[in-house]
C-alpha cells in the first residue's frame, strides 16, 4: 500500500509540458520518481522548463509540434531512439479560440480541433508500440487532458474548444475500450479554473474567479499533479475510460 502512488522507474511523456497544466503534471511526476520527457512547440521554452525541472529529477526536453500527424510521428520516433518503452503518456497540448458566432473562422475551428482532439489520437497511435512494451509487466497509462467545458457550457463563445474537449472525453472512452486489450489504461482529466497561459482569467483575476467556485479558490499545482499521479500510478489501475473532474465544484454549480 505504501507504494500505491509511486512512479519510481516509470518513463513519462507530457505534451505541452513547458507551462501550465502540463508543467504541473510533469513536476508531480518527477516528485514521485518518474523520468519525464516534456514536449512543446516552442523549443526555447521547452528547453528552459526541462532545465528548471531537472532539479527534481530527470526531465528531458523534446520539442515537437504534435498538431499534425507528421509531427506526432516524428515525436514518437525521437522518443523511440532514446527509450525502449513508454509507461505514461499525457496528451496535454491544447489550444483555444474565442470569437462571436457570426465571425468564427474556419482556422479557429481547424487549429483547435486538430490539436485538442486529433493529436491525442494520432500521438497515442504513433506511440502504441512503445506503450505496449511499457505494459509488459504492469499497465501503461494514457491520460488525455480535456476540460470541464466539454462537460458543461461556459459563458464564452469558444465553439471549437468546447466541441473538441467534449469529443476528447468520448474518444477517451473508445480508446480505453480498445487499448485495455494491450494492458494500456486510458483515462482523462477535466480541469476547471487553473491559472495558466490558456486560462489567463484564472491566472490574472483569481480572486474574482474564486467567487464563482464552490470551494472558493482556483486550482493550484498540487490539485492537478495529484489527479495525474493517481491515474498514472498503481492507485489508478482499475479506473478505465473515465474522466476525472478537477474543478472545485464548478461543473456542479453550472448545472
Amino acid at each position: 500500500m505504501k507504494d500505491l502512488f509511486s512512479l519510481q522507474g516509470r518513463v513519462a511523456l507530457v505534451t505541452g509540458g513547458s507551462r501550465g497544466i502540463g508543467r504541473m503534471i510533469a513536476t508531480g511526476f518527477l516528485h514521485h520518481g518518474a523520468k519525464v520527457y516534456i514536449s512543446a512547440r516552442k523549443a526555447e521554452a521547452c528547453d528552459a522548463t526541462a532545465k528548471e525541472l531537472s532539479a527534481l529529477g530527470t526531465c528531458i526536453s523534446m520539442p515537437a509540434d504534435v498538431s499534425t500527424v507528421e509531427g506526432a510521428r516524428a515525436l514518437a520516433a525521437a522518443l523511440a531512439e532514446r527509450e525502449p518503452a513508454l509507461d505514461i503518456l499525457v496528451n496535454n497540448a491544447g489550444a483555444a479560440w474565442g470569437e462571436s458566432f457570426d465571425t468564427f473562422p474556419e482556422k479557429g475551428w481547424d487549429k483547435v480541433v486538430d490539436l485538442n482532439m486529433k493529436a491525442p489520437f494520432f500521438l497515442t497511435q504513433a506511440l502504441h508500440g512503445l506503450l505496449k512494451k511499457g505494459a509488459a509487466q504492469r499497465p501503461a497509462k494514457v491520460i488525455n487532458i480535456a476540460s470541464i467545458d466539454g462537460i458543461s457550457v461556459n459563458m464564452w463563445e469558444t465553439y471549437s474548444y468546447a466541441a473538441s474537449k467534449a469529443g476528447l472525453i468520448h474518444l477517451t472512452k473508445r480508446m480505453a475500450l480498445r487499448l485495455c486489450d494491450d494492458n494500456i489504461v486510458v483515462n482523462g482529466i477535466a480541469p476547471g479554473p487553473f491559472g495558466s497561459e490558456m486560462n489567463k482569467e484564472a491566472r490574472d483575476n483569481g480572486e474574482n474567479i474564486a467567487k464563482r467556485v464552490p470551494v472558493r479558490r482556483v486550482g493550484v499545482d498540487e490539485d492537478m499533479a495529484g489527479a495525474a499521479i493517481y491515474l498514472a500510478s498503481r492507485a489508478g489501475d482499475y479506473v478505465v475510460g473515465g474522466t476525472l473532474v478537477v474543478d472545485g465544484g464548478v461543473t456542479l454549480a453550472r448545472g
